[in-house]
């Protein structure tokens, strides 16, 4: 596996414990970190850059941010691992579309 996934994957598992913190916190509500990363995404599929790369190089562009999504809008429990919220998106994409 290539390194910059694997630093992707440290990064984006701290990030959305980052996020559950500052939410635990009352820092930020559930609907602001939602309204947050769904407006991040759409400013993805507006940007030009976007539109003009391939469709799998725009699925890895939006990986991020809808992996914080999912790790963000999870039930109580013990923590997902990186594995199980990256299968949850592929197969909510397949679902979709």
């Amino acid at each position: 596996m290539n390194t910059a996934n694997l630093q992707l994957e440290g990064v984006l598992l701290a990030l959305s414990r980052l996020l559950e913190t500052m939410r635990n916190k009352g820092l930020l509500t559930s609907g602001e970190i939602e309204t947050a990363l769904a407006e991040a995404e759409d400013a993805c599929r507006r940007d030009a850059a976007c539109r003009t790369i391939s469709p799998g190089q725009a699925e890895g562009v939006l990986f991020p941010i809808r992996f914080l999504r999912a790790a963000t809008n999870r039930q109580e429990g013990p923590s997902p691992t990186f594995t199980d919220i990256a299968t949850s998106i592929g197969e909510d994409k397949d679902r979709h579309g």
